[in-house]
């Protein structure tokens, strides 16, 4: 994003060193780059009346990436000076050999901003920190006498990213990050139920710590703590589901986007390799991957590989149009990259991730689609799930369900899980709501040991046929 002089982070690593081995590193390769991350982060956990957990973490590194065709060397270390740099050199050429790969041009630039390059954790002190989440345990308490213990977490990070390609291009971005939940536990009889929520973004911690703002997620999750108590046990067998708004987008997240990742594409062992073109979910079905909404927490300027994120449409009116290219996968496919080239830190290697990811509203009524159930049922919320991305069948379970009878909403329902694979779901669509919304904020996504900061995001929809996991009528 700038051509700023090299300042990796104000240690004695110079530009003309780094850059001179950076090209030693990539000689004959077909792509590489010398990936620069300083990190701080900090995290406030409230627990049952008491401060728990206040930690500071920081951290600073290099990876060092050399490639040729299907094979990358890496190489990092926690020192960026010079000595480290030259002993990584040796093995980010393992993966060169003899060399003879033409080098990739490098990713086009962008002066695009789509957050502050701010510290987030400095927009209040650690005292008033620590109030608001004492604030937070007194109030949600205070709501209702059930309440039998409260959690409070405060969490913030800044990250500032180099990257130093061989031709000596120079692309930084700096990434800021806050994230507040709430988790309630509620008994009554006997029986312990919970319920929680949170939010957040690439933001700093201010929006996040207004009274307005905490009120609203501690009446959240004591609302889903308070309808999981009188939840009955959930019913067993092949029914229509409906999926509320926002956050039950992770369903789509896992049994779809996994799937359309440009490495599992290439390599086949994506339930949706080679179906280019095809017909791959119900008409009306439109599916994005979207790096570039502001402040949002998968959103990022650049990837890190240096490429900008992109707008990217993967199905279009249910036909597969596109996948998450990173560099390598992109040029092995004979494709663009498109910004979806994410890696945990710098001590692991980029390949396609998600940013965020969501399916495009459609013209339905919301509450037309649970009228239409005549047995089924109505997940609003979501926790866990697994995917298996060659075959696309998952397994989620529900946080907060309703069983629906001739169209009517009737009790929660406890421990239900939705099991089907992502190609047929995706086909039993039968109404898409006008509802569209993205998730407050929440995401993690985990792939091959890495964990990066996603979204998802989804209107209501119908489907029909997806397996419920639960107690046997």
């Amino acid at each position: 994003m700038t051509t700023d002089p090299f300042r990796p982070f104000e240690t004695n690593l110079d530009r003309e060193t780094a850059l001179r081995l950076v090209q030693e590193a990539t000689a004959g390769a077909d792509d590489g780059e010398l990936f620069l991350e300083r990190r701080k982060s900090e995290m406030l956990a409230f627990d049952d009346g008491r401060l728990r957990t206040a930690s500071f973490d920081a951290s600073e590194g290099f990876g060092l990436r050399a490639v040729r065709g299907e094979t990358a060397g890496y190489a990092h270390s926690t020192t960026i000076d010079e000595h480290s740099l030259a002993r990584a050199v040796a093995t980010a050429r393992l993966a060169v050999g003899d060399g003879g790969g033409i080098m990739a041009p490098g990713p086009k630039s962008t002066n695009r901003r789509l957050y502050s390059d701010a510290d987030p954790m400095l927009a209040a002190t650690f005292p008033a920190k620590i109030d608001v989440l004492r604030e937070i345990d007194a109030f949600a308490r205070g709501l209702d006498p059930r309440v039998v213990q409260v959690s409070a977490n405060l969490a913030a990070s800044h990250q500032e990213v180099v990257i130093l390609r061989p031709d000596g291009q120079l692309v930084t971005d700096t990434r800021p990050m806050a994230r507040l939940n709430v988790s309630v536990i509620v008994e009554q009889g006997g029986r312990r139920e919970s319920g929680s929520a949170g939010g957040g973004g690439r933001t700093d911690l201010s929006g996040l710590i207004r009274r307005e703002t905490w009120e609203a997620q501690v009446r959240e999750a004591l609302r889903i703590a308070l309808v999981n108590l009188d939840a009955e046990a959930a019913p067993a067998g092949v029914m229509d589901v409906v999926l509320g708004p926002g956050w039950p987008g992770i369903l789509l997240h896992e049994a779809v986007g996994h799937g359309l990742e440009g490495d599992f594409n290439r390599k086949g062992s994506s339930a949706f390799a080679g179906l280019m073109g095809q017909q791959v979910a119900a008409k009306g079905v439109t599916v994005l991957d979207d790096g570039t909404i502001p402040d949002r927490r998968g959103s990022i300027t650049v990837d890190d590989e240096g490429t900008p994120s992109g707008k990217n449409v993967l199905i279009e009116d249910g036909i597969l149009v596109g996948y998450m290219q990173d560099r390598q996968n992109a040029r092995l496919m004979g494709v663009d990259p498109t910004g979806n080239g994410r890696r945990e830190s710098y001590a692991h290697i980029p390949m396609p991730r998600m940013t965020n990811t969501y399916m495009l509203g459609g013209s339905a009524d919301p509450a037309s689609l649970v009228a239409d159930l005549k047995d089924g049922i109505y997940a609003v919320g979501f926790g866990g799930g697994q995917v298996d991305i060659t075959n696309g069948k998952f397994v989620f379970s529900c946080t907060e369900a309703y069983r629906v009878k001739n169209g009517v909403i009737g009790a929660p329902v406890k421990g239900a899980t939705l099991i089907g694979d992502g190609a047929t779901a995706m086909k039993q669509i039968r109404g898409i709501g006008n509802d569209m919304a993205l998730d407050p904020g929440i995401g993690n996504c985990g792939k091959a040991g890495q964990w990066v900061p996603v979204g998802v995001g989804q209107p209501s929809l119908l489907i029909g046929g997806l397996t419920v996991g639960g107690a046997a009528a």
